[in-house]
């Protein structure tokens, strides 16, 4: 469950809420695609202890499940904000 905000006229208005937690989401999707990207490759760790490609693997899809806790937390915002505004709208 994220903490949620109310918004209403004495604080911060849900257009710039949408905006900026939209932002926030096309970052993640950005990283999240750059680190794809990057390489890590098996072979870079066979010298290494036995388990150290896994370690790495571990540690890599850790970081995506980070990125993608971060992407939903954003998201709820941006939600919320869009919900403001269609209330808004619809009065």
């Amino acid at each position: 469950m994220t903490a949620l905000p109310t918004i209403h006229l004495n604080g911060t208005g849900a257009d710039s809420l949408q905006r900026e937690y939209n932002a926030v989401r096309q970052a993640v999707t950005a990283a999240a695609t750059a680190l794809a990207a990057a390489t890590c490759n098996r072979r870079d760790f066979y010298p290494q202890e036995l388990n150290a490609w896994y370690t790495a693997q571990a540690e890599r899809a850790e970081a995506f499940r980070l990125l993608q806790l971060v992407s939903d937390y954003a998201e709820a915002w941006e939600l919320h904000a869009m919900d403001a505004r269609r209330a808004r709208e619809a009065r």
